[in-house]
């Protein structure tokens, strides 16, 4: 959505000594690509583009969004994955990525709030959004990347610049990228869960928050997730997955079996609470091998 004046080019008439209508030049207003090629530091990006098929739909879809990584941001990516080029990414893996990077509605920075947003990458277990996370403080963070330059306008949306090349997450991903995870993240990285919960999947994760943890933590009388025993902590986290991709409109009343092998009770009304009395708070941060669901408080099985 627009919140702030917008320049149209195309409709500034530049008048001339002539009046003539057909001799009064129009300045034409760019596409994404144009505007892209004309700041002169996403090569790789419209190379990305060409490449994956995407180059048409970016100059020719109206209200889209862009992130968009710049040529030094590739560049780190190649590094870090070995290849020389893009020439060297398979075309369907680098369409994922690109459409990563879109969403389908035009956001300003001044409408940019902390959250969710669906991408236009539709490679989830159930072909639903994979999600982007927002963090806006004082820089404007979308996943691990941040917004350097924001609201480069087009006739058919708006780039907002980044530093890093956000690559399709899976819910292990998710959860690092927000600061409200750093207690679960370390839980699973101290549990040996990491490998399983980036596998294929589907998972469907209830996560707690940090303060649900930090209340599990002080009514157990422990000063931190190092000082519960691996086999209890272990337990713990696998008692909040669900072998299945499963999102909220999907929820419904009764025992669903974890993936711990024991089950937790879920009742729908006003909120979604399980086990009667944990309150799911957030819901379908998607992933591309599973969804989220923030609960505030840990479940204990």
């Amino acid at each position: 959505m627009k919140n702030f004046p917008i320049l149209l080019l195309a409709g500034v008439l530049l008048f001339t000594a002539c009046n003539k209508e057909d001799d009064m030049p129009v300045v034409k207003e760019k596409n994404l690509v144009e505007t892209a090629q004309a700041a002169g530091q996403f090569s790789l990006l419209i190379q990305a583009a060409q490449k994956a098929g995407l180059a048409d739909f970016l100059s020719t879809e109206s209200n889209l969004t862009v992130f968009a990584p710049t040529d030094d941001a590739f560049g780190q990516l190649l590094k870090k994955l070995g290849l020389s080029s893009l020439e060297q990414v398979d075309n369907h893996i680098l369409a994922a990525i690109l459409k990563y990077h879109v969403v389908g509605s035009e956001v300003y920075s001044t409408s940019l709030k902390s959250g969710v947003v669906p991408s236009l990458n539709t490679g989830s277990p159930d072909k639903t959004a994979v999600s982007l996370l927002v963090n806006v403080g004082s820089t404007v963070m979308v996943n691990d990347a941040k917004v350097v330059k924001a609201d480069i306008m087009a006739s058919n949306g708006v780039i907002h610049v980044i530093d890093k090349v956000l690559l399709p997450p899976t819910v292990v991903d998710l959860a690092t990228f927000s600061s409200d995870f750093s207690t679960l993240v370390a839980a699973v990285v101290k549990a040996n869960l990491t490998g399983t919960l980036n596998g294929s999947g589907p998972f469907t994760v209830f996560a707690p928050t940090n303060s649900a943890f930090s209340a599990l933590l002080s009514g157990l009388g422990l000063s931190g997730i190092d000082t519960v025993p691996m086999e209890t902590l272990t337990g713990i986290l696998t008692y909040h997955v669900v072998g299945d991709n499963v999102r909220s409109a999907e929820l419904s009343n009764g025992a669903v079996k974890m993936l711990s092998g024991k089950s937790v009770v879920f009742a729908l009304g006003n909120s979604v609470t399980i086990n009667g009395k944990v309150k799911v708070v957030v819901t379908d941060i998607q992933g591309t091998n599973g969804v989220i669901h923030v609960i505030d408080q840990v479940l204990v099985p």
